[in-house]
């Protein structure tokens, strides 16, 4: 049995594979494993497996590359009618081909716990994977490497496509502030490395005295995702019983470390990020930037993006993360990473961009941009900030969501939703690179929830077929 790091070493070579044109015959194991904090994990509770399957759209990438064959771990079996729905989205004369050559593998266990957790507890399931490696090169396409991620990858002896789990912390919200000015990147005012009621209450205070102007600052959990740890705290009210009076689980997770940073404020405010690829030898690419769409009580909650961000400043976010990623693959990162930050216009209409937090892992901007990626080849400019079409130069834009919910929709069959968006002519044409893609149909019997990608050749055309699809659905009950 080779150890973790022998494995990785091999990733360079298993990843060139998946390249199309190429001839040798390979396995990707997609492993969309939430392995995250159990306070996380108990607020997504049942819709977990849906989580897992928004990485179903990684299916028509087999269409792209004809020597790849594609292994789905997840909670739950998907179903034939939702891979059907999939496989129809790809040229006809691949279909066939695609169908034979991805299979499902579904874990038993419907616990509240990482899939990659899951999967080691099922000597059948690990088997059943490396029956279908054989002796064929293959790797790990995960959603973050815990030590969960590494038990599989020795379990089935192939690498990872992700960062060392003992670079997790150097992603996490104090350690990220510190990278950020090691890059020389900026960053709001605030403080890292706080752990206590009254490290909050000093942070806030400080920040109250270095930005008079500033209202609220935001406390951040150190190890948490799509907004999920963050609590604003108004700067005007009684900072010290407000933050005593938080859930007992948030100050709990708090003294494991946590940030007070000022909340950016402007005349006009934007959330965007910028998604990044460190390759094992490496090279930095910006794969993308978006425009994040926050929702929730205090407006830290991520609900969609929209693709690409803003042009006025597309540019400088690509130049920031690039930076990040740069010194992030010296510390020995691989794979998949986002940055997040934080644009404020003035009443001139200049803007300021400070970068927030750093994500080393996958995240909810990461499906979608694989559904431009594999029906829409092509690369994108970060400079100009747009997507080149390989096949003519053409744009295209992008609107998604996870987050389509309607209490009225709970139960609603994942067949009339795909009916109901396919007699409105909006599926996605693989001809024309335009339309709507779905996924997370399995949690319509959750909470009555879905997802989508709606793509454009701009930006108007993306927000009107997504508008589209939701008045479908809305009257098709």
């Amino acid at each position: 049995m080779r150890t973790f790091e022998d494995l990785q070493a091999g990733l360079g070579a298993a990843l060139a594979l998946n390249r199309p044109g190429s001839t040798t015959q390979h396995v990707m194991v997609v492993l969309p494993s939430f392995s995250i904090g159990e306070s996380l994990l108990a607020h997504y509770a049942d819709r977990i497996p849906a989580l897992e399957h928004r990485y179903l759209v990684v299916l028509s990438v087999l269409a792209r590359v004809e020597s790849c064959e594609m292994v789905f771990v997840g909670s739950q079996d998907p179903g034939d009618e939702v891979l059907d729905y999939y496989l129809s989205l790809v040229p006809g004369a691949h279909r066939d081909s695609v169908r034979r050559r991805f299979r499902v593998v579904t874990v038993p266990d419907s616990s509240h716990r990482s899939v990659a957790e899951k999967l080691l507890d099922h000597a059948d399931q690990v088997a059943e994977v490396r029956r279908v490696i054989g002796n064929r090169p293959a790797y790990i396409e995960p959603w973050n490497v815990t030590d969960h991620e590494v038990a599989v990858a020795v379990a089935l002896q192939v690498p990872v496509n992700g960062a060392h789990p003992d670079l997790l912390p150097t992603a996490h919200k104090s350690a990220g502030r510190r990278l950020f000015r090691d890059a020389g990147v900026p960053l709001p005012y605030g403080h890292e490395d706080v752990r206590t009621v009254d490290d909050v209450v000093r942070s806030a205070d400080d920040i109250h005295r270095h930005r008079p102007t500033c209202t609220a600052v935001v406390v951040k959990h150190d190890d948490s995702g799509a907004g999920d740890g963050n609590v604003v705290i108004d700067l005007r009210g009684h900072v010290r019983s407000d933050v005593e009076s938080l859930p007992e689980w948030y100050l709990r997770d708090l003294r494991a470390g946590g940030v007070v940073e000022e909340r950016v404020d402007g005349a006009a405010f934007t959330s965007p990020s910028a998604q990044v690829d460190v390759l094992p030898d490496g090279r930095v690419i910006v794969l993308a930037t978006h425009e994040q769409e926050l929702g929730g009580a205090e407006g830290q909650v991520y609900m969609g993006c929209r693709f690409p961000a803003d042009g006025a400043y597309a540019g400088e976010l690509g130049h920031h993360a690039r930076a990040v990623g740069e010194q992030l693959a010296r510390l020995g990162a691989v794979g998949r990473l986002g940055v997040d930050f934080a644009v404020a216009r003035d009443a001139t209409g200049g803007h300021a961009v400070h970068a927030l937090e750093i994500n080393l892992r996958k995240g909810g901007t990461t499906h979608p941009y694989a559904v431009l990626r594999n029906h829409v080849p092509g690369r994108y400019d970060a400079e100009a900030g747009r997507w080149v079409a390989a096949l003519d130069g053409s744009s295209r834009a992008y609107r998604a969501t996870d987050n389509l919910v309607n209490p009225a929709w709970q139960g609603v069959p994942a067949a009339t939703v795909l009916k109901a968006v396919g007699e409105r002519g909006l599926h996605l044409d693989h001809e024309r690179g335009t339309g709507v893609v779905l996924h997370m149909l399995s949690c319509l019997g959750v909470d009555g929830r879905f997802g989508l990608t709606a793509i454009g050749h701009d930006a108007d055309h993306a927000a009107e077929l997504f508008e589209h699809t939701r008045t479908a659905v809305e009257n098709c009950l």
